[in-house]
């Protein structure tokens, strides 16, 4: 491709709204243009990436053994009142009525519509397993869509299905799928982590994993062991648990003591001197029509995620100001576990203390020695707090618990058969019995992707492409259009790369070599080769993005190292 024919424009800073350096560095390299909030227009380089992306998807998907299919976008709202998600998207869901006063949704997954295509095409067992894949347009009415591509309102997907007649084939599908992701993640070059996660409003059964590329920027916290390798998403990350022990009667008994407007953690350790891990933080939450009490230590934060699960409840929330006064008697932060008329869940680590500091119950005062066990009831004990870095992993009891920042790039769901039995997708099993299916998902954010690698691949001066991914192989930089002499020599250049199948942008417009210079730095084409004024001497300048590394080398050894890079 020449570059005078190429729709690019490239800016020297980057728009005010850009804050992630790959949102920052696809605006300003050509990449992308905003339309609309968290809606974009790929312009050339950015769209031969994506395809690059897809192609690579595709290989993977293909050498798993999956079928390659496209379904509609525009979904029927029925579908997912029948499935029971309408209400769990709530208003993520973009949805309109036709001029039949029917209501569609735009899909931000395919679960539902995968679901019916299968219980319709697919009714016995020899039909089975199979996986479906798609690659396509999404749609969320995300409330505050940030960071480029990395939360946006329309997105390129690709999605997967299986449908398995056992658990024990779902197993066999999920772990394929989970093995070809770590292929396509390795492939883009990307530093990244599988790990334990929630399934979210996908649901499902069984286990889930996502996949994290680390980056600084990233929205979720990844918990790994630095001795084997566990890793999970923080709001599923478990760390060794704490031996409850039998109360001691013989301890000291309950005092009160005077904390006049000590309702903090931290105001207690300041005015007092007492250590967070001391007190017993009590928190009262509300869940659907259930209000309750979780008890953590002062230095614990609530996983409200696990204390749903625990309680079979899909939403909790601290409870409000009155409410808390209202069940409590007292005013947040002097509410205490002695004598609370709820339902109190205790984390592990509350039960393991000897003895403790809480609210007492009463405006301005706190209370000494409670014991778990003697001065509240111990009916739900559980692992209901995240995790803390540096404590003992769960899994090998030997590696420390480390922290970091991921953005979720993949994700894989063993569903069960929470969609096939509430759809109908059932098939005739070997005695001519119903059965439901048992499915799995997958899916891999591809736009994402794209922002995740420009992110872990870029310096001061611009991102520096995978050779996997780049929109071009080699940059052929011609430092003068007026000199016939280079002119001809990269005009040689451009069809002998071209001749060996390289893909090749020519940068012959008629601009100052600082601009070339820095619009290639720029774009980040991996390889880049400067036609100036040894030209005559049939000799160029060598260089790689990643490295920097510049070398003067005759065209032929230069087309050598070129295709040794690359091939």
């Amino acid at each position: 491709m020449r570059q005078s024919k190429l729709l690019l424009n490239t800016l020297r800073e980057a728009p005010a709204e850009a804050e992630t350096i790959n949102h920052q560095l696809l605006l300003r390299a050509g990449y992308i243009r905003q339309l609309a909030a968290g809606v974009y227009t790929y312009l050339p380089l950015g769209r031969r990436v994506l395809r690059k992306i897809e192609s690579l998807v595709r290989e993977e998907m293909d050498r798993a053994g999956a079928q390659e299919i496209l379904m509609p976008t525009m979904q029927p709202a029925e579908l997912w009142k029948e499935s029971g998600r309408y209400e769990v998207y709530g208003k993520e869901l973009m949805s309109f009525q036709d001029r039949h006063d029917r209501e569609f949704i735009l899909g931000p997954t395919h679960e539902e519509v995968v679901t019916s295509l299968v219980r319709d095409e697919i009714t016995s067992y020899r039909k089975l397993p199979v996986t479906l894949y798609q690659i396509q347009t999404k749609f969320r009415d995300e409330r505050r869509p940030r960071s480029g591509l990395l939360r946006g309102r329309e997105f390129l997907m690709k999605d997967a299905y299986s449908f398995d007649t056992s658990w024990e084939g779902l197993d066999e599908s999920y772990w394929t799928m989970f093995n070809a992701y770590r292929r396509i993640f390795s492939r883009c070059d990307l530093q990244f982590r599988s790990v334990y996660a929630d399934s979210g409003a996908i649901g499902g059964e069984g286990g889930s994993h996502e996949f994290m590329a680390l980056a600084d920027i990233g929205e979720d916290t990844i918990v790994a062991c630095t001795s084997c390798d566990y890793a999970a998403n923080l709001e599923q990350a478990e760390a060794l648990a704490y031996s409850t022990q039998e109360p001691n009667l013989e301890l000291l008994p309950i005092t009160k003591f005077h904390t006049p407007g000590l309702r903090t953690i931290d105001q207690l350790k300041q005015e007092l001197q007492i250590q967070p891990e001391q007190v017993i933080k009590t928190l009262i939450y509300q869940g659907g029509e259930k209000i309750f009490a979780v008890l953590v230590r002062g230095d614990h934060e609530v996983n409200e995620l696990k204390v749903g699960k625990y309680l079979g409840v899909a939403d909790i929330s601290l409870a409000d100001y009155e409410s808390v006064k209202q069940m409590s008697g007292v005013e947040s932060g002097f509410v205490g576990p002695v004598g609370l008329a709820l339902t109190v869940l205790v984390d592990a680590a509350v039960a393991a203390l000897p003895h403790g500091i809480a609210g007492a119950g009463q405006k301005d005062y706190h209370i000494r020695n409670v014991v778990p066990g003697r001065d509240f009831e111990l009916s739900h004990i559980g692992d209901f707090r995240n995790v803390t870095k540096g404590e003992a992993c769960l899994h090998c009891g030997e590696g420390r618990l480390e922290f970091h920042l991921g953005i979720e790039i993949g994700h894989v769901f063993k569903l069960g058969t929470k969609y096939s039995e509430k759809l109908g997708a059932t098939y005739l099993d070997t005695s001519g019995k119903s059965q439901p299916m048992i499915m799995g998902c997958y899916g891999i954010g591809i736009s994402r992707l794209l922002a995740a690698v420009v992110e872990q691949n870029h310096d001061d001066h611009g991102i520096i492409w995978p050779v996997a991914l780049a929109p071009y192989q080699v940059h052929i930089l011609l430092m003068s259009t007026k000199d016939l002499v280079q002119v001809e020599l990269a005009e040689a250049l451009y069809h002998q790369l071209n001749e060996l199948g390289i893909e090749t942008l020519l940068d012959d417009r008629d601009e100052r070599a600082g601009v070339k210079f820095k619009d290639s730095s720029l774009i980040g084409i991996p390889l880049s080769v400067i036609v100036g004024k040894d030209a005559g001497e049939g000799r160029v300048e060598y260089i790689e993005r990643r490295t920097n590394n510049k070398e003067n080398l005759e065209l032929s050894e230069a087309i050598s190292r070129i295709e040794g890079y690359i091939m």
